[in-house]
């Protein structure tokens, strides 16, 4: 059975990064996402000593998020892919288990173009901030 992410945006396991959509209007998104060591078993060798997150899976997640906020706005529809990351900074480590917050504020939205920016949080502090910029390709 599909569930409402998988809705939304084409990501399957093992790469599927949101759990949920709290927010999603034409200014922002935000939405949640816990990684589960036991589920997410593919990302442990990171970071075997520390169980960190990977920072760019964490940056993909962001997007997902950003993604699947925009379909469940309904201001988004098409398939669109990932083309450039800017401003991409990581500011702490998050391990497995702790609830991720992403703040997404949508910066374009069009029928071609997607940029957005977002800051990721564990436990109320910044953990990783980027921008990126989607185009559709279908």
């Amino acid at each position: 059975m599909e569930t409402e992410i998988e809705k939304l945006i084409p990501h399957r396991f093992p790469f599927l990064f949101v759990d949920k959509i709290l927010i999603a209007n034409e200014k922002e998104v935000i939405g949640l996402q816990s990684f589960d060591k036991s589920v997410d078993s593919i990302l442990t060798g990171s970071f075997p000593d520390y169980d960190f997150i990977p920072g760019m899976i964490l940056v993909e997640s962001m997007a997902q998020c950003g993604g699947a906020g925009l379909k469940k706005a309904g201001l988004a529809d098409g398939f669109f892919g990932l083309v450039s990351m800017t401003d991409v900074n990581f500011m702490k480590g998050v391990t497995y288990g702790e609830e991720i917050k992403y703040v997404i504020q949508n910066v374009r939205v069009s029928n071609r173009i997607i940029k957005q920016t977002g800051i990721a949080f564990a436990q109320n502090e910044p953990i990783a901030e980027a921008t990126w910029v989607c185009a559709r390709i279908d």
